[in-house]
């Protein structure tokens, strides 16, 4: 770190920022499988590989947009490189408080990728047969109510050896090394937190609570929580949240920890979160696009989908994230997340976003959900248009017929005009199956009207 100081005062710290961190992952292009859940290691040293495959994925919500390429997500996975390979750090000494305990060099985060995006038209082709994520995924997460106050613990407890040492040596630094940020903001707890160094960043936390400066921000408007939970590690989530860091807190972007982790697809990070809750209103907060963390996990789990149906099903990396990705999306709902929340600037619910990108997958989870009022759910509207018509608009998509059976069975109302006064079966295809699905919706449509004339005969 480089600390603004007068020309005859020496640099009082020398760690790389987390900026360096960042632009060192970027070179970073390694494979590597993601495990369900991220367990960090207790000691200062971190594991020398990593297995995390999202933390590289940028974040950008613009779901309102007609085009959804900057919710595209890069799937280059990335892994340790070796002791050769790390470039800032073979020409740069290594700070005197990391060299006290002998550290590696870790694994860094990234949120702000370049990748290649993909573009929010109807139709698209997926040559692939996908098995059905398990709707039950997360159910061994054991979710907490808004209301309770149960707390999880996320990997093995802290060496108190190690935590002694570790808030020993805070207390023999410089006042400037332990508490104060440098020119991108960052705090050394900011580095820990993003090297994965459990103990050490647990003592920076004390040290910077003890002058009310826990929350500070790096220079994207990110809190060590938020690094926390960017660089998939629960058990440094719930350290933080427990020493009161705000849980509230938001980057420049307005995205909070549930967004965060929400998009990423990070089962432990959520729940860490959300077992930390005292309301659920948390849930319904909206970042600066208008989008609720529930929206954020449908569009992730979308672009994942989509990744698929390019790659292949042989993608086990893939297929691992999209499950975890759609755990995520049945968490916020076991939370309370509510199925009925709009995007701000579009109005699209997460079953509008579902049927728009012909994730089916996802569709179908959403419409398992035990409704009471599920009929008004499928017929509410996006800008003048429902489910049905967006599915009606899916052309070349193999899944377009199953997403309109579907969208019909829990109560799709194929007579209802848009804002063009179309119905669904306006906006079919014209060729052979647009056609059949024309003569379906038509023959639902009759039947949903003599229902309702023999309803008004009974009255």
């Amino acid at each position: 770190m480089h600390f603004d100081k007068s020309p005859k005062e020496k640099p009082c710290c020398t760690l790389p920022t987390v900026k360096k961190l960042l632009e060192q992952k970027r070179r970073r292009g390694s494979l590597a499988v993601p495990p369900p859940t991220s367990t960090a290691s207790t000691s200062p040293v971190p594991p020398t590989t990593v297995t995390d495959l999202s933390s590289s994925e940028p974040f950008t919500c613009t779901g309102a947009a007609s085009s959804y390429s900057d919710m595209a997500v890069s799937y280059e996975p990335w892994t340790t490189a070796p002791e050769s390979t790390l470039g800032y750090y073979t020409s740069h000494p290594v700070p005197s408080y990391a060299a006290a305990y002998n550290l590696p060099m870790a694994p860094e985060y990234s949120t702000q990728q370049q990748i290649q995006g993909f573009i929010d038209t109807s139709p698209h082709s997926y040559d692939y047969q996908m098995t059905i994520a398990d709707p039950t995924v997360a159910s061994s997460w054991s979710l907490p109510g808004p209301s309770q106050t149960t707390q999880h613990c996320f990997g093995p407890p802290m060496d108190a050896a190690k935590l002694e040492e570790a808030r020993m040596l805070l207390n023999s630094m410089d006042y400037c090394r332990a508490t104060c940020q440098d020119e991108d903001g960052d705090t050394i707890l900011h580095i820990y937190t993003a090297k994965g160094l459990r103990e050490c960043a647990f003592a920076a936390a004390e040290k910077l609570r003890d002058v009310d400066r826990l929350d500070a921000k790096e220079h994207k408007g990110k809190t060590a929580l938020l690094v926390a939970v960017t660089a998939n590690h629960p058990e440094i989530v719930q350290d933080l949240l427990s020493l009161g860091a705000d849980i509230t807190a938001c980057d420049v972007n307005g995205q909070t920890g549930l967004h965060l982790a929400a998009h990423y697809g990070f089962p432990g990070v959520l729940q860490a979160i959300l077992s930390s809750l005292r309301s659920a209103d948390y849930l319904e907060t909206r970042n600066f696009e208008g989008m609720t963390p529930l929206h954020c996990a449908a569009i992730s789990h979308s672009v994942t989908i989509k990744a698929l149906s390019t790659i292949g099903p042989a993608d086990h990396n893939l297929q691992a994230k999209a499950a975890e990705k759609l755990s995520c999306v049945q968490m916020l709902l076991n939370a309370g997340a509510s199925l009925f929340s709009q995007e701000i600037k579009s109005n699209k619910t997460v079953l509008h976003l579902a049927v728009k990108e012909g994730n089916i997958d996802l569709v179908r989870y959403l419409l398992r959900n035990p409704l009471s009022n599920m009929k008004d759910f499928v017929n509410m509207k996006a800008h003048g248009h429902t489910a049905l018509h967006m599915a009606a608009g899916l052309h070349g998509n193999p899944h377009q017929k199953d997403i309109i059976q579907l969208l019909l069975s829990r109560g799709a109302d194929p007579s209802i005009r848009n804002l063009e006064n179309d119905q669904p079966a306006h906006l079919l295809q014209s060729d052979g199956q647009g056609e059949q699905l024309k003569l379906l919706l038509k023959k639902r449509s009759a039947s949903s009207r003599r229902r309702i004339m023999s309803l008004q005969d009974q009255e």
